[in-house]
């Protein structure tokens, strides 16, 4: 969304586009990062807002959500859970075999959180037989 844009706006917009995402490619569940800020409460607001109305349209649509903490996506992805950005993007474009490290760097971000998802999914699975 443009920053521009009101917030209401954006919001609706977020979830339109996110429902429409839902509806076409009916996703079997969803990783999404806990929140964690140290500093800019002003930041945090808004990123929660945009997180309440992701959570909200798959809550509606029925997908399973599951809920990680950034240092565990990057003790996931890295093997350490403090890693830098540059780390991760790194990792997360070897782990996919990508030729690129993703961009922009919320493509690398939203890459991890899946790939997170999925490797606990198999672990729950595992444990399960």
């Amino acid at each position: 969304t443009g920053p521009e844009d009101p917030m209401p706006e954006r919001l609706h917009q977020i979830f339109q586009s996110l429902t429409a995402l839902i509806q076409k490619y009916q996703p079997d569940q969803a990783g999404v990062e806990e929140l964690f800020f140290a500093k800019n409460v002003t930041t945090a607001i808004t990123v929660a807002q945009g997180r309440g109305v992701i959570l909200l349209a798959l809550q509606q649509a029925g997908i399973p959500i599951h809920e990680y903490k950034p240092n565990m996506i990057k003790q996931t992805i890295s093997g350490y859970g403090g890693a830098g950005k540059p780390q991760m993007q790194e990792m997360v474009r070897i782990l996919l075999n990508m030729e690129n490290t993703p961009r922009p760097d919320d493509a690398a971000d939203a890459l991890a959180i899946a790939i997170t998802d999925l490797q606990m999914g198999r672990y729950s699975q595992y444990e399960l037989l």
